[in-house]
């Protein structure tokens, strides 16, 4: 919570803690990115207006550094027009002092829901990635070619390389990859979303069946002979 009126920040950090929230008080916007965790699901409240860094230069300042945390304004009756460009430029709501309790703690449980699967997706895109960023280049112009369906020999074509040589990079894919299965290969694929460009049609729906029948959902080492 940003907020320069020391007995606003009190207030507002009574009631979340109330509630078994967790809450970090900042008297500027400053302080605030000086020391702000984005490793744990958060919340930011904000007030608008601030001396120094305001609440929109705050929010400018997370959106460059691409921190999607759910932001949610306080605002006074005259700062409505420059919440609304606020709101319009990505923040999730505000709130208009004075406010009620009960609305206060709707908004931020809303907003929190909204942290944590924000959260969880990160870690799960971060971890996909760096299981395909362990891959060597040429492995990764196998892997590409293996998502858009190409067979073995096919894709030792496009390379320039043998057979036997695309298997051994396809094996090697596998095992940096965690993947026991093409369908396991493809969920790495589908939720790192470095490939924008495949098919991702066919990706989810190998990466949908049971692995036991997704073996046949694109080709694999016995059919590229």
């Amino acid at each position: 919570m940003i907020d320069d009126d020391a007995d606003v920040r009190e207030s507002i950090k009574w009631l979340l803690e109330s509630t078994n929230y967790r809450v970090e008080d900042y008297e500027s916007g400053e302080t605030f990115i000086a020391q702000f965790n984005e490793s744990v699901p958060s919340v930011i409240l904000c007030d608008l207006r601030m001396p120094g860094m305001s609440g929109a230069d705050v929010q400018d300042h997370l959106m460059r550094r691409r921190i999607d945390a759910p932001f949610i304004f306080i605002t006074g009756h005259g700062d409505v027009p420059q919440a609304v460009q606020a709101f319009k430029k990505g923040a999730m709501d505000f709130i208009q002092k004075p406010f009620q309790q009960p609305q206060l703690q709707k908004l931020v449980d809303r907003a929190m829901r909204t942290a944590k699967e924000l959260f969880a997706r990160r870690q799960t895109l971060a971890a996909n990635r760096a299981l395909i960023e362990k891959l060597t280049p040429r492995e990764q112009q196998v892997l590409e070619r293996i998502v858009n369906g190409r067979l073995n020999k096919q894709i030792a074509d496009d390379l320039g390389i043998s057979i036997k040589t695309v298997e051994a990079h396809r094996a090697s894919i596998m095992d940096k990859t965690a993947s026991g299965t093409v369908a396991d290969l493809m969920r790495v694929v589908v939720k790192s979303e470095l490939y924008p460009k495949i098919s991702s049609t066919l990706a989810e729906a190998v990466a949908a069946l049971p692995s036991r029948l997704a073996e046949t959902g694109l080709p694999h080492d016995g059919g590229a002979r």
